[in-house]
């Protein structure tokens, strides 16, 4: 089987065509973006502990990173600004080195339990000021750097995603076991796995005993 291609006229080339398969944007919808973080955004961010961060290259190519932490560890500077402090990784640097590049971002902020979601977009600097980067630090370890957003646009998103997925009803939690482990994954795309199911369970041991030192 080749790859899958779009016939080109099953593939849409404008807005206008866009927009002629869709019912007319509800007024409220309209209206909810709000160009800096109001009381309802705040208090959704101080209760957040996980938010997707989506940034683009020079070049306009896409990525999206997880960004995770005790409740509340985005810092709202003030109604148009927040940061981020940036942990410890697999240092290949994709967001910061985007941001860099181009600093336009978007933000998608989850609480656990709640369907709703704040989305964010706006202009993004990579910046070392040490008195922010102290006011994020956790195990007593500071982050080499912060993302500082300046907010362009705030609003919250409706549940019908999270819904439809039923992603916090644990009668539709998925066991991990039935795929490989994350370990043999990345041995399977790159060096290889090992053959020996010992072999392979002391990896996945050791990457987890990995996680208990490497958090920050």
């Amino acid at each position: 089987m080749g790859d899958f291609a779009a016939r080109p006229e099953h593939v849409i080339g404008d807005e206008a065509a866009l927009r002629a398969l869709f019912p007319e944007t509800h007024t409220l919808a309209a209206l909810k973006s709000q160009p800096f973080l109001d009381a309802h955004a705040q208090a959704f961010i101080r209760r957040s502990p996980f938010l997707c961060l989506g940034t683009q290259s020079a070049t306009g190519r896409a990525d999206v990173s997880p960004r995770g932490d005790p409740v509340g560890f985005v810092r709202i500077l003030d109604a148009h600004t927040l940061a981020i402090p940036d942990r410890p990784g697999n240092n290949r640097l994709d967001s910061l080195v985007n941001i860099i590049a181009n600093p336009s971002v978007g933000l998608l902020f989850l609480i656990p339990g709640f369907d709703d979601t704040l989305r964010v977009n706006g202009q993004a600097s990579v910046v070392t000021d040490p008195v922010l980067l102290e006011s994020m630090r956790v195990n007593d370890r500071l982050p080499r750097v912060a993302i500082v957003v300046r907010v362009e646009e705030a609003f919250l998103h409706c549940a019908k995603a999270f819904r439809r997925a039923h992603l916090w009803d644990p009668s539709h939690f998925q066991d991990r076991a039935e795929m490989a482990s994350l370990m043999q994954i990345l041995l399977d795309q790159t060096t290889g796995a090992p053959d020996d199911a010992a072999a392979m369970r002391k990896l996945d041991e050791d990457l987890e005993a990995d996680y208990k030192t490497s958090m920050y």
